[in-house]
């Protein structure tokens, strides 16, 4: 769907900064889930070959099908873009990414304590294992140094992102009921209160 047509896309196009959307009424173009894979002291992680953040490292994740749920989402996508299926998946939180060009994007994280089968390379993706204190945030979207720690250290963080192209121009963070945003790098207690 052109997101031309959906009224709350239109409202938060070219907006820059996260106070300056209507996050209770902002509906996503896409949902998509991000799954990362424990074995042991390593974390899975892919290189993304095409589409949304090509060339960029991430976990391996993608855009939900009609009908279809973020927890069987996940394990399609682990399954399709790696070739090994998630076992022990847990929520870790959402993010919702508003871009000024109108697109946007609303992703669900989830961890999994292990998995079976062999891991491949495919078309989509080149699948690493990486150590936890390795993890290549340089290599990432800018919002995952924010997010990423609290998902794998097991807690559900609840973030809101405006990005000009590759380029997070503001971000909003709920983590354990802390709020963090670039004017508040030190956290403060909040009731929860999410969109």
């Amino acid at each position: 769907m052109p997101s031309a047509t959906i009224p709350s896309v239109r409202e938060a196009e070219g907006k820059t900064r996260v106070a300056d959307i209507d996050w209770r009424s902002w509906r996503a173009v896409d949902k998509a889930t991000l799954t990362f894979v424990f074995d042991e002291d390593r974390i899975l992680l892919i290189r993304k070959k095409r589409g949304l953040g090509a060339g960029k490292v991430n976990g391996p994740g993608g855009r939900l099908e009609p009908g279809e749920e973020p927890l069987a989402c996940a394990v399609r996508e682990v399954e399709e873009e790696v070739g090994i299926t998630p076992l022990g998946l847990e929520y870790r939180g959402e993010n919702l990414f508003q871009f000024v060009d109108g697109y946007s994007i609303h992703v669900y994280a989830f961890t999994a304590s292990g998995y079976r089968g062999e891991l491949r390379e495919t078309e989509e993706a080149a699948p690493m294992w990486t150590d936890l204190d390795s993890i290549p945030y340089d290599e990432m979207w800018e919002d995952d140094r924010l997010w990423l720690p609290h998902s794998l250290a097991g807690l559900a963080p609840q973030g809101r992102y405006v990005f000009d192209g590759d380029r997070m121009l503001d971000w909003e963070l709920e983590v354990d009921g802390k709020l963090y945003s670039p004017e508040r790098p030190q956290p403060v207690e909040f009731a929860l209160d999410s969109p």
